[in-house]
């Protein structure tokens, strides 16, 4: 993993899932097989690929200081494209520092995260009404979990922050997803998930598939070849033939519909 310390000229950017974006990295450590963020490696003159370099914004807080003081007032996301509680967060703390000043300039914000780190930061969290924490879970296997998400926290440690969190009186939600197929995709799997999360007060759910954005699929082909060789194909069927990738989906979405409303499980939307 190449780490290097960069300048930023600007802290919040525009965003489609919230007015802004706050993101303290350029890269991220986690290197989960499936992420979409491979896009940015577009803007980066790295040579490494997505999830073996990262950036590290050492003046973000200074730069989103200035910006406060001009900008209008409005909902933030934390991160959009790369974990802001990834491990090297525990060294420079910047998204930590980026979250106090936001919600001291009364901005909403909204955490989503894979990592347990963010538990350090409930303190700033607890009692405020303008903020609430999300966690991405894909699948409670870890060998599975360890082979997609290598350096993401374990999901039964993700799933015990987000009680930590509601525990403080935080409002909480969670992002299954993506769904692999033939994967994380099975029955079992999702019912796993549903059934942990009805023992969260998650405010809502939202459940996705896998989407092929940029380099999606090199990267996790590469997995597959690696680990799961037998898949390819069935993959190349599902996510390339446009006659079983729509009743794939049909019939995933279903899938999903019917687990959550037998646990009695609400508030749930799937997104693809």
């Amino acid at each position: 993993m190449r780490t290097s310390e960069i300048l930023c000229k600007t802290a919040l950017s525009q965003s489609g899932l919230a007015d802004y974006a706050l993101n303290c990295y350029v890269g991220c450590q986690h290197s989960c097989r499936y992420c979409y963020a491979r896009f940015m490696g577009r803007f980066t003159k790295h040579v490494e690929e997505w999830g073996e370099f990262v950036d590290v914004k050492a003046n973000i807080v200074e730069v989103l200081l200035r910006q406060l003081a001009r900008k209008r007032v409005g909902s933030v996301i934390i991160s959009s494209v790369c974990d802001g509680w990834q491990p090297l967060e525990d060294k420079y703390r910047l998204t930590r520092e980026c979250l106090r000043l936001l919600i001291a300039y009364g901005y909403d914000v909204c955490v989503l995260t894979k990592n347990a780190l963010v538990v350090r930061d409930l303190d700033i969290l607890a009692g405020k009404k303008n903020v609430e924490l999300g966690m991405t879970v894909t699948t409670l296997d870890e060998g599975l979990r360890r082979i997609i998400e290598p350096v993401a926290s374990p999901t039964v440690r993700r799933l015990q922050s987000l009680k930590a969190a509601a525990e403080k009186g935080i409002k909480i939600w969670l992002f299954i997803g993506p769904l692999l197929p033939f994967l994380s995709d099975s029955s079992e799997n999702i019912t796993r998930l549903m059934m942990e999360a009805s023992r969260l007060p998650v405010t809502r759910i939202y459940v996705d598939k896998l989407n092929l954005r940029f380099k999606v699929w090199q990267s996790l082909r590469s997995a597959l070849f690696e680990h799961f060789p037998q898949l390819v194909p069935r993959y190349q069927e599902v996510l390339f033939d446009p006659l079983a990738k729509n009743r794939y989906v049909k019939e995933l979405r279903q899938k999903v519909k019917s687990i959550a409303e037998a646990h009695g499980v609400r508030r749930v939307t799937t997104i693809f």
